[in-house]
């Protein structure tokens, strides 16, 4: 069963990677498409909040490091 906490994190995720998956496409850039589309699938499958939490991070951050 979802919690109201996990519903909220899916939309802010979902939508985050919406936005890089829309700009790796744009841009013809690897990691921020490839983070976008893990960034709006991942929340259906972690049930656990704190680990969809700190995985929601890293790929929030991920392009930053790597530039491709």
């Amino acid at each position: 069963m979802f919690s109201s906490t996990s519903i909220l994190m899916g939309v802010l995720f979902g939508s985050v990677g919406m936005g890089y998956l829309v700009y790796g496409k744009k841009q013809r850039r690897g990691i921020p498409l490839l983070s976008g589309i893990g960034l709006c699938v991942f929340p259906y499958f972690v049930t656990n909040v704190f680990l969809a939490l700190m995985l929601g991070i890293v790929l929030m951050i991920l392009p930053f490091f790597i530039r491709y």
